[in-house]
């Protein structure tokens, strides 16, 4: 018997909205996958709703503990947080929610049950070993809030035989009848998916009314294509959520991008806080045409994110992205740290570019790119052996300092600035592009400036 409360919530229930995220644990979550989570999420705490996590780990062969983990961090990396479902990975393990098991794996008696209802109530029958479901020979509407009211008539095969398998002759349930069970045993008011499931849709609609109640509300979002056209698949570059995170970019804005693909504000803006969207998020404003996956402009939103993020932040999310390329910063003064990673929060577009933009502040220069050496010759060998001396007797070591010192040195030699500065650059940095130079030239100091550009005249021959 039902406690007292749970009763009382159930009763609060009838008019909350309810949705959840179902995946299949596969070893990757998919960018469309992220993208519909979302889009459930945002319906959720638009609405005061509630959002529900389900894991739909039937396939043993396939499904593991670190698979479903992928799923989970996945989630939480996106800010994604769900009121129901499993707190980690293990199908024995707690979960919150007064609504579980939330892993198909361990609903195989609620799943049982619901079989032996349809067949007491003649809508199922057992045909060779399986259990299959008495389908109507007639088309089914789906009034759907982003594709309207579809009718979906029978294929020529369903209309000779239209029933189909809920249970498998090895006795494992199928996706058409645990989809519905779980929605109907949860109480999902609303079904926010894919639209390549819209054809599932008639099947689900006839199970919910063979158990004698009306379906969820369907709304189903358009797929997300590659910039050709193309349905984005799993070996597509940017289909893994995973990549995001081992590329360095900023979650925040690829949560912003997401929500970009296949729905719209309706003014146009771009740049948004997941705050905002939430307050502005509802299904009737979802695109009905398919959205494609543009990636520069991803990389222009996440650097856009990056210039205006807060410091400290910034600091974490740049120096976790020099620990993963290998660059230790823990020997360093953390002002220098920090005045290093300042000089880069303008240029960079995605965090993996930092370490290549600051890795000369903490590695020391021992080697030169080949195309920035064409300046390394024995004129310019004389004029940087001057530019050196001036920086040596330079009162201050700073930005202002060191530009008027080179200009002044160029005016003397009567050559523009510019052949000073190239070679100059290869010589602290390595690079012929990055930070401003005389900003990186104060950070780095002047023992190091005239020790590398010392090792450059040397290069010089």
């Amino acid at each position: 018997m039902q406690s007292v409360s749970l009763l009382s919530r159930l009763d609060h229930m009838e008019n909350k909205v309810r949705v959840r995220f179902a995946p299949s644990p596969t070893g990757y979550l998919h960018i469309g996958g992220a993208r519909t989570a979302l889009f459930n999420w945002l319906y959720a705490r638009h609405t005061g709703g509630t959002f529900i996590l389900r894991i739909e780990d039937t396939d043993v062969a396939r499904n593991t503990q670190e698979a479903i983990e992928v799923i989970l961090s996945g989630l939480r990396w996106l800010g994604l947080d769900w009121d129901e479902g499993p707190v980690s990975g293990d199908t024995a393990g707690s979960s919150k929610g007064d609504f579980g098991p939330y892993f198909q794996s361990q609903r195989k008696a609620i799943y049982q049950k619901r079989v032996q209802e349809l067949i007491s109530r003649g809508a199922a029958y057992e045909h060779e070993g399986a259990i299959r479901f008495k389908m109507k020979r007639e088309p089914i509407l789906i009034p759907d809030l982003v594709a309207g009211e579809v009718r979906r008539e029978l294929t020529d095969r369903e209309a000779l035989e239209p029933d189909f398998v809920i249970v498998r002759s090895d006795g494992e349930p199928v996706f058409h009848f645990t989809n519905v069970v779980d929605d109907l045993e949860m109480r999902i008011t609303h079904v926010i998916r894919g639209e390549d499931h819209l054809s599932n849709t008639p099947k689900h609609i006839a199970l919910f009314r063979a158990f004698g109640v009306e379906p969820p509300r369907y709304a189903h979002i358009p797929l997300i294509l590659n910039q050709d056209g193309s349905k984005m698949s799993k070996r597509d570059k940017g289909a893994s959520l995973s990549s995001y995170v081992e590329e360095g970019y900023a979650p925040e804005a690829v949560v912003n991008y997401l929500c970009l693909l296949g729905w719209s504000p309706k003014d146009n803006r771009e740049k948004m806080s997941l705050q905002e969207v939430t307050e502005r998020f509802d299904l009737p404003q979802i695109l009905r045409h398919n959205a494609r996956f543009d990636m520069k402009k991803l990389q222009w939103l996440d650097g856009e994110y990056i210039r205006h993020m807060e410091k400290e932040r910034y600091y974490k999310l740049a120096t976790q992205a020099l620990t993963r390329a290998e660059i230790e910063t823990s020997g360093f003064d953390g002002s220098y740290v920090k005045a290093a990673l300042d000089t880069c929060q303008e240029k960079v577009k995605v965090f993996s570019e930092v370490p290549a933009f600051t890795d000369f502040y903490f590695k020391e220069v021992t080697s030169y790119e080949p195309d920035a050496m064409k300046d390394f010759t024995p004129e310019n060998k004389s004029r940087l052996q001057v530019l050196r001396d001036k920086f040596a007797q330079a009162p201050k070591f700073d930005a202002i300092s060191l530009e008027s010192a080179l200009k002044s040195t160029a005016a003397e030699l009567g050559v523009k600035a510019g052949l000073l500065v190239h070679p100059t650059r290869v010589a602290c940095t390595g690079k012929s592009i990055g930070p401003s130079l005389y900003h990186l030239m104060e950070i780095l100091g002047k023992e190091r400036v005239l020790q590398r550009l010392d090792r450059a005249i040397e290069r010089m021959g």
